[in-house]
């Protein structure tokens, strides 16, 4: 029988990790996961990760106010503390509140006392002051007894189609084996916005989500909504579907007339890339928390004049069509946005469950 390596995911967000880990491809003889316990802040993020891997687990609120005694001993702790402190498109200030939620990622791992651990973050982070006080941790403090191993992974490389960066720093107990490093898939064998979005329509409707909302036990929030649901363009002005009608395959903002641009686009150079079209035959640009509105960057339909949809933007993150979703059109966009591509949170599993073969 395979062995049934337990899960404990912190910053869970709506579980992108976590189903990356639940999820797993693999021999049905290698091990698998079952997540025993989870901690998000979001409500409407935390009722999403409910609705897909049960709600008796998951802790909804900030994780400073998780008690020791009520973490369980796992094999594996997974998590992304937030990233905003240390990205680019942040202001990178060395004192964002956000930027030291890692220790609280740590006293509850010591808890745990898992044999790997898994912590995702922007590339950034290992050029902060943070990123060395974790690894003075790992000499003489709190995780002594762990080795850390980082790796900067593109989801690209390992199934996922689109282009998006991330720091994966894995902690190794010092007295298990190290596990392989993640195995890309072949160069041939990447996808692309078509193959992504090809399990939907092209033409999208206009739309709101359907008018559905959980029992008060989760606080009367949205949803469920299945990835299949979200597939709903935006009631976007005349204006902005003029610009839009401007754009041809593979465009930007260059290509639409200069009487049709706000003042903001003709002066500053930085925005480039927004309107713009994806392509068929590439992998996208990364999806981030805004990314169903096109002034925000390469976020066009290939060829229909209206920006991405929630459900397009899921299928391009590795959610499947099943996943149900809770909350608002924009949270549930945040939590898109947020989460960890699934192939590369697979490969992440995939990695670690060999150890234990």
């Amino acid at each position: 029988m395979p062995r049934t390596l337990r899960l404990l995911d912190l910053f869970a967000g709506c579980g992108g990790l976590t189903q990356g880990f639940v999820r797993r491809a693999d021999s049905p003889h290698s091990a698998r996961y079952k997540v025993l316990a989870a901690v998000e802040n979001d409500p409407h993020a935390a009722a999403t990760y409910s609705a897909n891997f049960g709600a008796g687990h998951v802790h909804v609120g900030s994780i400073e106010n998780v008690h020791t005694d009520d973490v369980p001993s796992v094999d594996v702790v997974i998590g992304g503390p937030p990233c905003q402190g240390f990205s680019n498109l942040g202001r990178r200030a060395p004192d964002d509140p956000r930027n030291s939620l890692w220790r609280h990622y740590v006293r509850l791992l010591r808890r745990a006392t898992p044999d790997y651990f898994v912590l995702e973050n922007v590339p950034g982070f290992l050029h902060s002051p943070e990123w060395q006080l974790l690894q003075d941790e790992s000499v003489d403090g709190a995780l002594r007894q762990y080795e850390l191993i980082p790796h900067v992974l593109n989801a690209v490389d390992f199934g996922a189609a689109q282009r998006r960066r991330r720091v994966i720093v894995v902690g190794r107990r010092r007295d298990m084996p190290r596990p392989p490093d993640p195995r890309a898939i072949p160069t041939a064998a990447r996808r692309n916005v078509g193959d992504a979005l090809a399990p939907l329509p092209r033409e999208a409707p206009v739309g709101d989500l359907p008018a559905r909302t959980l029992d008060a036990s989760e606080g009367g929030v949205p949803g469920t909504f299945l990835t299949s649901e979200l597939h709903l363009d935006r009631n976007l002005t005349e204006l902005v579907r003029t610009r839009i009608r401007h754009v041809p395959y593979g465009g930007n903002r260059r290509d639409i007339p200069e009487a049709l641009l706000p003042d903001c686009w003709r002066t500053h150079e930085s925005t480039t890339d927004v309107m713009g079209r994806l392509s068929w035959e590439k992998p996208s640009v990364t999806i981030r928390t805004e990314f169903v509105k096109p002034e925000k960057g390469r976020y066009l339909h290939p060829t229909e004049d209206r920006p991405i949809t929630l459900a397009e933007g899921a299928l391009l993150q590795g959610f499947p069509l099943d996943f149900a979703w809770c909350g608002t059109r924009t949270s549930i966009g945040r939590q898109i946005g947020n989460a960890v591509p699934i192939p590369l949170a697979t490969a992440l599993a995939d990695s670690l469950a060999q150890v234990y073969r």
